[in-house]
């Protein structure tokens, strides 16, 4: 007999992302695109992102969010 994996929820994904511990310490924090889009969508992770002041941006298929409210800069 297998069992089968309970699926998480878009709320339960939410609270597991911003409980770990390189949020509460203000580092950075990333996840693939087409897994946040799959469990919770764009326009929710985006809006909880924001909801928390700190920033996310876009590259290589991967969300980087910057788990602290201080100013980003790109260089180059």
């Amino acid at each position: 007999m297998s069992t089968v994996p309970i699926p998480i929820t878009p709320d339960r994904w939410i609270i597991q992302l911003f409980s770990a511990k390189s949020v509460a310490e203000g580092g950075i924090i990333r996840r693939k695109v087409e897994d946040v889009e799959r469990l919770v969508g764009r326009r929710r992770f985006l809006t909880e992102v924001n909801r928390r002041w700190f920033h996310v941006v876009e590259n290589a298929g991967q969300f980087i969010i910057f788990c602290n409210q201080d100013p980003v800069t790109v260089l180059l």
